[in-house]
């Protein structure tokens, strides 16, 4: 027998999902339309979905469209097969019950324990038996901000329901976005490795101020920075990401925090690890030195212009000066070196500043603002692991593996 053609999208972003069943529920509101583009972003990241609609959906997008979309037969009612037993009740298949879009009506429900819909079916069945549930809210926003509406979510949320916030725009709780969803079903479904843990994260390339206009910086792009903080989020750790220009992922979860400069980044971390952190990974490419900016604009037309150039604050050390018994990881990034020089290079970064990892890399040929890297992962023991080569995301998960095999 032929396999579906959805099969051949499995895991081609991630295996983050892999071997996990997810239950899609999907209730009468317009967000049901996004549904198509969720099933297959759940399954390039290794999940098996499975479809079940109520009535309501159905008149917003056929079923046809959902079993295109997963590969398999979306479940309209409940039949003699008993499928909400099959998949979310005791010995169930199913690793998360996910409904979205989820409706007023169906929160309602839910919080009652009324089970007239095949989602409401599935859910009370998934909450009798501790099948993780997850409600996606998308509804006008005078619903939701229904004093009714609200009691009910944190009726669910009491329960252990996990309740992904809405975006609220236009007048209305519009469903979250597709990444966010994935991201929030990567952590509900990962290993939770970090659960409970706080972690400061500085990415990007600062930016050190001449005049109105003019400014020195460097060619680092965040993505590094990004792709731990999405990692560490993942693995259950509440995250905290420190960098010159916001990339818009604050509604992950994630607390993004805006520092141009070295001093300001510096002052950010100092002030975010007083708050509590049980680890600081350094990654941005923080300046060396910075000029006392002028608040005129620079003439243009001139033959020459000197800068005097001075030092920034070390990052690293005010935060171990501060913080002595923290874990902090560093980055050392090095250009056109032997790996041996470089390696050198991050052993005096590891013992000046009593860093638990460094990760080193040659950007003279990549690396830096490029979507690839090849890095070394240096323990405080003088063990190398590497090379460590690919995407950035991926470079992240090995970093934290190595955070854990030796600190964990």
């Amino acid at each position: 027998m032929n396999k579906h053609p959805t099969s051949l999208l499995t895991g081609t972003s991630s295996d983050s999902l892999r071997d996990r069943t997810i239950v899609l529920a999907v209730t009468g509101s317009i967000g049901a339309v996004r549904t198509v583009e969720l099933a297959r972003k759940l399954i390039r990241h290794g999940a098996s979905v499975k479809a079940v609609m109520s009535e309501a959906a159905q008149g917003i997008i056929h079923p046809d469209a959902l079993h295109y979309a997963t590969g398999q037969p979306v479940i309209t009612r409940i039949t003699g097969a008993v499928e909400h037993v099959e998949y979310c009740g005791e010995d169930g298949v199913a690793d998360l019950l996910l409904v979205a879009p989820c409706t007023a009506n169906t929160i309602g429900k839910m919080a009652a324990g009324i089970d007239d819909t095949p989602p409401t079916t599935f859910a009370t069945t998934a909450l009798g038996c501790s099948v993780p549930v997850m409600l996606v809210p998308a509804m006008h926003g005078s619903m939701y901000n229904h004093p009714g509406v609200l009691e009910n979510i944190r009726k669910l949320k009491q329960r252990g329901v996990h309740i992904l916030d809405p975006v609220l725009a236009e007048k209305t709780a519009k469903i979250a976005t597709n990444e966010h969803i994935v991201l929030e079903v990567e952590r509900v479904l990962g290993s939770g490795s970090m659960k409970g843990k706080k972690v400061v994260i500085t990415g990007g390339g600062t930016v050190e101020r001449i005049d109105p206009v003019r400014v020195l910086t460097n060619r680092a792009s965040g993505r590094t920075g990004m792709a731990l903080a999405l990692e560490t989020y993942r693995r259950g750790a509440d995250v905290t990401l420190v960098l010159p220009v916001l990339q818009g992922i604050h509604s992950t979860g994630i607390i993004e925090m805006k520092a141009e400069s070295a001093e300001d980044m510096t002052r950010c971390v100092l002030d975010e690890i007083e708050k509590g952190c049980d680890l600081f990974i350094s990654s941005a490419a923080v300046s060396d030195y910075t000029v006392e900016p002028r608040d005129d604009k620079i003439k243009s037309g001139q033959d020459m212009i000197t800068l005097n150039l001075r030092p920034t604050r070390k990052m690293l050390q005010a935060v171990r000066d501060a913080y002595p018994g923290l874990d902090m990881i560093g980055f050392k990034a090095e250009a056109h070196m032997s790996r041996d020089e470089m390696l050198a290079c991050a052993r005096d970064l590891m013992d000046r500043y009593g860093l638990v990892m460094v990760v080193a890399n040659d950007v003279g040929t990549g690396g830096m603002g490029t979507e690839n890297n090849t890095v070394y992962l240096m323990e405080a023991s003088g063990m190398v692991t590497g090379p460590v080569t690919g995407d950035k995301q991926g470079i992240a998960g090995s970093i934290l593996d190595k955070y854990l095999e030796v600190c964990g």
